[in-house]
């Protein structure tokens, strides 16, 4: 009744075009359950994110990009934590999205190359399989992905770019704009988020989307992420229906 209540509050409201998501918490939120192995709780956060799709597809909600694994997982968790995340990611978050009449297309934002070949390859896969998905609604999951790298890979190819097309370097100073820049950004051609929910109690963008969430609403939740429910999801909404978007004036 409460989620019900909630959805009617933001009838007529606006709601955010592009989500972006930092689904934290999931071994602290096993530790609570009791589970004896921590590391199951992003086996159990993994299959939340099918949930969570539904939430916003029920909205319209277009946009979404889950942050799943950053590149500092990769190098400051340990090995076992790790392979088994990407064990995850390739046997539940990527089947989810991969089925047969896919309702979200899947993009991906992050290094592949610095991922184990399988978890690449499924990722992979899931892009290739929704390809053709006919329902306008994008999925990004950012994984082994850190937003100061995503910057220095932008830039990279962007001078390749312009080296290629006979530019001086002075030239290229003297033109560059935003547009040059995002453009060879992993998520070209997606909007920028509108907003940005963090779960867990954390109040940290930790190097999530740091160019693309510059103007957008940031809303942090206590709940983590396996008990992230609707009605968190939809109090996140209600909160940025109710503000007032100053992109940085």
């Amino acid at each position: 009744m409460y989620a019900r209540w909630l959805r009617q509050q933001l009838r007529g409201g606006e709601l955010p075009r592009h989500i972006g998501l930092i689904m934290d918490g999931n071994r602290r939120w096993a530790r609570r359950r009791g589970i004896g192995n921590p590391s199951l709780g992003h086996k159990y956060g993994a299959e939340h994110v099918d949930e969570v799709l539904s939430w916003c597809d029920a909205l319209r909600i277009r946009h979404v990009t889950v942050f799943v694994c950053s590149a500092e997982n990769l190098h400051r968790r340990g090995d076992a934590e790790v392979a088994f995340l990407m064990q995850v990611i390739e046997e539940v978050l990527t089947a989810q999205l991969a089925k047969p009449q896919p309702l979200w297309r899947v993009h991906i934002a992050g290094a592949l190359d610095t991922l184990p070949d399988t978890t690449a390859r499924a990722l992979k896969e899931a892009v290739e399989a929704t390809r053709e998905c006919t329902t306008g609604a994008h999925v990004t999951l950012a994984v082994g992905y850190g937003g100061r790298q995503e910057l220095v890979d932008a830039m990279r190819e962007l001078l390749h770019e312009q080296a290629e097309a006979g530019r001086s370097m002075r030239d290229l100073a003297a033109d560059l704009t935003a547009e040059d820049i995002a453009r060879h950004l992993y998520t070209a051609g997606q909007p920028d988020p509108d907003l940005v929910i963090r779960t867990s109690g954390e109040q940290r963008m930790s190097n999530f989307l740091l160019w693309q969430s510059a103007y957008s609403e940031l809303y942090f939740c206590d709940a983590y992420w396996p008990a992230f429910r609707e009605v968190d999801f939809l109090r996140a909404l209600r909160a940025y229906a109710a503000r007032q978007r100053r992109y940085g004036a």
